[in-house]
């Protein structure tokens, strides 16, 4: 079988990782949140982030464990059986593949509105060549994302903080309910995902004992304080209700700040930021199904790797393919909910997996309930629909089970697999 190249170090798998985090999520993500939350978002941000935190560090036990490709799909199949183990990689393909393709539509709608589709599908197709070339220049490129990004963030939080227009009681606690704190803090998880793309390069990482348990929690920290520091400004100019109705939160905060001037760069920010998750995403996706596919969960010839560039060519096609025609037909509101649910559930199966690792139980068991609390607490849609989905996957799972042991079967026997 043939194997990926050891090439990231820590600091490369940092950046993968907060790369993925550090996107287009805070600039989209905020709004949905304060709409379900109001004053209380800040909160749903801190359970969001402890729920990340545990999940983040049964991720880091079990990669350190099982440093391949695939991630919790490795770990679930591996600590609790082939149906929990592909159940974890079905959430997280079609979770993802969900929010590939928003990634794309928010950078056409901030590039080009008017074609934003086309913009999207044309984004899905560069960056799928550029992870078809190897995975250092993907590295490369998500390094210069990130720079790019935290620099715009850093300045709509200077900005807006200096600006004279913040109003401190729009931080107050007014009225709330705990569904409203827990579906806020389920929106809000959609921003913290991407720290699992460290683990789904498992195979990829230099000593990935040593790296990985370092780069997952250093990455998540490292975003968790870019998140509180938009968050706090971005509300404490626009208040509750402005930020809930607010299209695009952080320009329509500049522009409350009197600083109208600095939005299209805001704007270019949003952009890059969506290009750096969609980068990253089409290359955790397509691990994960590398890893399926070598399990024989999806069509095997989806395991090769290119013999040149070391990356799963035929995956990653495969992936850029589905992503671009889901880009070029799909509405971006409301994917958020439908993928926070499918990660979460992907993140329930880690959380059960690192808890057969015996030692200190008290992480997975908060990471366990708090994925299972979340994802039951998201708007009713995105949970029906969830559930709906991993309905399908599971009947998919009986049907290619049934067929494998009959023509296991057959072979036993003596008799010609039909």
């Amino acid at each position: 079988m043939s194997t990926l190249q050891r090439r990231l170090g820590t600091t490369d798998a940092v950046i993968i990782g907060l790369g993925s985090m550090v996107g287009a999520g805070i600039f989209i993500a905020l709004a949905p949140a304060a709409a379900a939350a109001g004053s209380w978002l800040l909160v749903g941000l801190a359970v969001a982030a402890v729920v990340a935190y545990c999940n983040a560090t049964s991720s880091a036990r079990l990669a350190a464990l099982y440093p391949q490709s695939g991630g919790t799909y490795v770990y679930g199949r591996e600590r609790l059986g082939d149906f929990w183990g592909y159940l974890a990689g079905w959430s997280f393909v079609v979770g993802k593949t969900a929010s590939c393709a928003a990634m794309a539509l928010t950078v056409g709608s901030y590039v080009w509105p008017a074609y934003a589709h086309a913009v999207a599908v044309a984004a899905v197709v560069a960056l799928t060549a550029v992870n078809y070339r190897g995975i250092q220049k993907s590295a490369l490129l998500t390094r210069m994302v990130v720079a790019v990004v935290l620099a715009v963030l850093a300045a709509v939080v200077v900005i807006v903080a200096t600006s004279g227009h913040t109003d401190a009681d729009h931080l107050r606690l007014g009225h709330g309910t705990v569904l409203g704190v827990l579906q806020a803090a389920g929106l809000l998880f959609f921003a913290f995902a991407g720290y699992a793309r460290i683990a789904t390069l498992g195979e990829e990482v230099r000593d990935p004992a040593r790296t990985i348990p370092r780069a997952i929690p250093l990455a998540l920290g490292l975003a968790l304080v870019v998140y509180a520091a938009v968050a706090v400004t971005v509300l404490a100019v626009l208040g509750p209700h402005g930020l809930a109705t607010a299209a695009a939160p952080l320009a329509d905060a500049v522009r409350a700040a009197g600083a109208g001037g600095f939005e299209p760069v805001v704007r270019v920010g949003a952009a890059v930021a969506a290009l750096g998750s969609l980068l990253s995403l089409i290359l955790g996706v397509s691990r994960t199904t590398l890893a399926m596919a070598r399990g024989h969960h999806l069509p095997v010839g989806l395991a090769a790797v290119h013999p040149r560039f070391g990356v799963p060519h035929r995956a990653e096609v495969a992936v850029g393919v589905v992503v671009a025609a889901l880009a070029a037909v799909a509405d971006v509101r409301g994917v958020i909910g439908f993928s926070s649910f499918a990660v979460l559930v992907y993140y329930a199966v880690a959380n059960a997996s690192a808890w057969t690792l015996g030692g200190r139980r008290i992480i997975p068991a908060v990471g366990l309930i708090g994925c299972v609390v979340l994802s039951v607490a998201l708007p009713l849609p995105a949970v029906l629909s969830g559930a709906g989905v991993l309905a399908l996957g599971a009947v998919i799972y009986a049907i290619r089970r049934l067929r494998y042991d009959r023509d296991s079967h057959d072979l036993d026997t003596g008799r010609k697999p039909g």
